[in-house]
């Protein structure tokens, strides 16, 4: 389709690992550098301008000079031609006063104003070599730094390429790959690196009476990723895929991938909008090769039948053929080409951007297989919308007519204790293996689920063991409730009670239970693990650790084994089981498949099942407003026993004797609730309803004293009434029955 091609531009050029890299290998650090400004002297002014007068341009990289070819206006700009004791100088007419401060002159009369288009096409003498430079015009100048008149050299810069293109400027580079100076640069400057290079043109150019000012300024500068050191925009001849010829096609389908999070969407759509043509050839002795042969007459060979011939050899042989054999025996037997009259052809020596190999895995790794296309989620850090998300977008549309991915989902990075990234090149990264060797998997599974993925999260020894003490809650949780409704032992699914014959202070459970599990799995399918965590982890630590299993043990451990009270509880516990492994089982692995093991849920594995279906506890709205009115009494009444602890009147809550004054209805729904059981639900030993004046509080009026009578040895209950052997009567009675 002719979207890849062969051509000469400037390409982000690593002088350190000597090729061109891609956007996505470009990191940027500040570096301090020279900045000048220079003169370059009016040589045929078009009957505008007479020849006594010079336009002043300004650079952060005096090693470009000596590749100057023009000076770009803004045609719309008003420049003014101002007399100084440095002669008659041009700039933009907003920035004079405060360049002529910076240039430190003190005669400024200002002559006449142009706009930019009447100076088009007049020529200056460049300042140090025999040629001239041409006055173009651009839209990429701005006022916002600088003089106005941009110094353009096209083999070094993208702006400076299209402009010169259009002005027939050649994009002529004189710094070969090593970031050196080469022969025509001159004789005074040949070999000098291009650093080097900044102070001796600026040397030069202050020689020749050429410079107005030097400076130094710290600015943001793109350094190669692997070597971390500076690169330079170079004009090479490279191959590149065409962006222009699909930008519409990838802005469409941008907008229809699901991002998340959803500022993606506008960061892709940015990026793809403002990219140029990808350069995806690469000057390295590794890599995969680009598979294209040249004529004798160099015309590069883009043949179908030639590029088929090549992926099979590949899929044979590995890519490694490709330099171990000539060009002959790496095409078709027998194959001519007009280009080569005697038969003689070569190979490119260029290897592929890597960014091209990852970005064409839904190819190889999909569709090779059988898997479809487009893959459902493409998950990876936010790094990678410059690198394998683009990369992917780009060759997926141009090859297969639409993006490869449904879902784009991106995450932060791993930074250390102090804040810092974690990198190898940093040496702070910590291996995944060593935690989970000093943690267990599962740990590092719930760090990584319980943090805020999606931008950049900690992790330290001490975050790790803040996350190993919530894991334990989780599971001494579990452990509770299968101690409880052990299948071996004790409770089978035969012995579940209908749900909606348990009391409300049950199906309250269930309720929440419902919720959570409904909230989780829609949490799953959008990727808001943290959410997943604090909803399960809360609902384990505070309703069914804190709550409810700590009233229910009076039941669970004094009742006899099969009481109807007993099975109801069972009941929730073997449910909040059942609904909670489940939910856990894609973050807690090991412990899901360890508590599976033991309840039986699924017969092979947890994993090969699915979430618990919804429970149908009727009157849900109905039990939630009765149990929130409920949990304020009883918020009333922990206050009233915090305080009688704090006045050592009472120790442990079994210890009181709570007397509460409370409306009609509230004690209506107290016996609706709990009937003759209030003090259990409390774990208090005896509750008194009174209609004296008590201590008031939120919602009612509480006093605590401590309670009067026998501790049953057994339930550990104060009552006034005991058996010979001074259980009280519930426990001497199912003992009895026993």
């Amino acid at each position: 389709d002719g979207l890849i091609y062969k051509g000469l531009k400037p390409v982000y050029w690593s002088p350190s690992s000597e090729t061109a890299l891609a956007e996505a290998e470009i990191e940027y650090k500040d570096i301090k550098s020279p900045t000048i400004f220079v003169k370059f002297a009016v040589k045929d002014g078009q009957g505008v301008l007479d020849s006594d007068t010079s336009f002043v341009i300004w650079t952060t990289t005096p090693w470009t000079i000596p590749a100057n070819l023009g000076i770009c206006l803004n045609k719309d700009y008003t420049y003014a031609l101002v007399e100084s004791e440095k002669g008659k100088l041009i700039v933009l007419e907003e920035l004079v006063d405060a360049l002529w401060e910076k240039f430190g002159l003190e005669t400024k009369k200002k002559l006449a104003t142009y706009k930019g288009s009447e100076l088009e096409m007049i020529t200056c003498q460049h300042p140090l070599y025999d040629r001239e430079s041409l006055v173009i015009l651009g839209d990429h100048v701005t006022a916002d730094a600088g003089t106005g008149c941009v110094h353009t050299a096209p083999g070094f810069g993208a702006d400076d390429f299209f402009i010169g293109q259009k002005y027939g400027l050649p994009a002529y580079c004189n710094v070969d790959e090593h970031g050196c100076m080469m022969e025509d640069a001159g004789d005074w400057l040949k070999g000098q690196y291009v650093d080097d290079a900044n102070k001796t043109v600026t040397q030069r150019l202050d020689a020749m009476g050429a410079l107005l000012k030097l400076e130094f300024i710290t600015h943001s500068y793109p350094h190669d990723w692997r070597t971390k050191k500076p690169i330079i925009f170079r004009a090479t001849t490279q191959w590149f895929a065409s962006i222009d010829k699909i930008r519409e096609k990838l802005l469409t389908e941008i907008a229809n991938v699901d991002w998340i999070p959803k500022w993606g969407q506008q960061r892709m759509h940015n990026m793809i909008a403002d990219r140029g043509d990808w350069c995806i050839s690469r000057q390295r002795a590794w890599g995969v090769p680009i598979p294209i042969f040249y004529a004798e007459d160099d015309t590069p060979i883009m043949d179908e039948a030639v590029f088929a011939h090549v992926a099979e050899l590949f899929r044979e042989h590995g890519s490694n053929i490709w330099f171990e054999k000539d060009a002959k025996e790496l095409l078709p037997q027998g194959y001519t080409h007009p280009g080569s009259p005697n038969g003689e052809f070569r190979k490119e020596t260029d290897t592929m951007d890597v960014w091209f190999d990852s970005g064409s895995s839904h190819t190889g790794a999909m569709m090779e297989r059988g898997l479809g296309y487009p893959a459902d989620l493409y998950f990876e850090g936010s790094d990678q919308y410059r690198g394998w998300f683009n990369s992917s977008l780009i060759i997926g549309t141009a090859v297969h007519g639409h993006s490869p991915y449904k879902q784009v989902l991106s995450h932060g990075f791993v930074m250390d204790g102090k804040g810092v990234k974690m990198s190898k090149s940093q040496w702070n990264a910590v291996a995944p293996g060593e935690i989970t060797k000093k943690y267990g998997a599962d740990i590092l599974r719930l760090w990584a689920t319980s943090v805020d993925y999606q931008a950049d999260c900690s992790m330290s020894d001490e975050i790790l063991k803040q996350v190993s003490e919530q894991y334990r809650k989780v599971r001494n949780t579990f452990r509770f409730m299968l101690a409880n409704v052990n299948p071996e032992e004790d409770f089978t699914k035969e012995d579940l009670v209908d749900i909606n014959e348990l009391p409300e202070l049950d199906k309250y459970i269930l309720v929440l239970l419902n919720e959570v599990n409904e909230k989780a799995i829609k949490a799953y399918k959008e990727y808001r693990f943290a959410d997943i965590t604090n909803m399960l982890s809360n609902l384990m630590t505070n309703e069914l650790s804190a709550y409810y299993m700590d009233y229910t043990k009076d039941i669970l451990y004094i009742e006899k084994k099969d009481a109807p009270r007993r099975r109801q509880v069972q009941t929730v516990l073997w449910h909040a089981v059942n609904t909670l492994v489940r939910l856990w089982a894609p973050i807690l692995v090991h412990t899901c498949e360890e508590v599976n093991d033991f309840f039986h849920t699924e017969a092979e594995s947890i994993h090969l099942g699915s979430f618990a279906q919804a429970l149908d506890v009727q009157g849900a709205d109905t039990i939630k407003a009765d149990m929130e009115r409920m949990m304020a009494i009883r918020q009333d009444i922990f206050k009233a026993l915090e305080e009688a602890r704090a006045e050592k009147v009472i120790g442990k809550s079994l210890e009181a004797h709570v007397m509460i004054n409370v409306s009609d209805e509230d004690r209506a729904l107290i016996e609706k609730l709990c009937g003759n059981h209030f003090n259990q639900w409390l774990i208090v030993s005896k509750v008194s309803f009174s209609v004296d004046e008590l201590k008031q509080y939120e919602v009612c009026q509480v006093e605590v004293e401590k309670c009067e009578g026998k501790v049953c040895p057994r339930c550990w209950n104060i009552t006034d009434s005991h058996a010979e052997d001074g259980l009280c009567e519930r426990c001497a009675e199912v003992l009895e029955q026993k």
